[in-house]
């Protein structure tokens, strides 16, 4: 008979999959990185005490290996600088001389976020608007946002400035926001 840890670990290795795909945007290290947390996770069963739910703290052990393979990557050079900088001039063009907003590029209301944050639709959409980012403003606001790495240990790990990371984290948020306008709140009619 199957251990219960072990049903639970298959069940949620598509999502395991998926997010270290974001992250890293290669099947194979996506892969590679995630058979690495299920290991850590079934060795270590006994460790797990409940504080948490049983998912988030896979999650938990998939995050520390993304960064600890990011940290890897730095040390082998391998983090390329983004030269394409023709969507950061597209999304200075929302904003006017003083700073404020354009009329036609002004956020749109999102309705309740619980809502939000519940629907399934949403997702699906942040995740095509996450892959069409490209790869140093999706990683940027991976880190930050979605594994909460803190401003100055994305700046080692990328080997950039705080104030460019601050930039590339902006530049991101403005463009998944534009995305998510498009692609989620007019599929949602409103």
């Amino acid at each position: 008979m199957i251990p219960d840890y072990e049903k639970r670990l298959t069940a949620l290795r598509p999502r395991l999959l998926a997010f270290a795909r974001l992250q890293l945007r290669c099947h194979d290290e996506a892969e590679d990185v995630v058979q690495e947390a299920l290991l850590v996770a079934t060795t270590k069963q006994d460790e797990f005490k409940g504080l948490s739910q049983y998912e988030t703290w896979v999650f938990g052990i998939l995050k520390y290996k993304l960064l600890d393979l990011f940290r890897a990557q730095k040390v082998r050079s391998r983090w390329l600088v983004d030269t394409d900088t023709s969507w950061q001039d597209e999304l200075d063009k929302q904003f006017r001389e003083n700073e404020r907003w354009q009329d036609e590029h002004r956020p749109q209301d999102w309705g309740d976020p619980e809502a939000v944050l519940a629907s399934s639709h949403f997702w699906r959409v942040f995740d095509a608007c996450m892959i069409h980012l490209p790869d140093v403003p999706a990683r940027v606001f991976s880190l930050r946002e979605l594994m909460d790495v803190d401003i100055e240990e994305i700046c080692s790990i990328l080997n950039i400035t705080e104030n460019n990371c601050s930039v590339i984290l902006y530049r991101a948020r403005m463009k998944l926001r534009q995305c998510l306008e498009k692609g989620w709140l007019v599929g949602e009619g409103t």
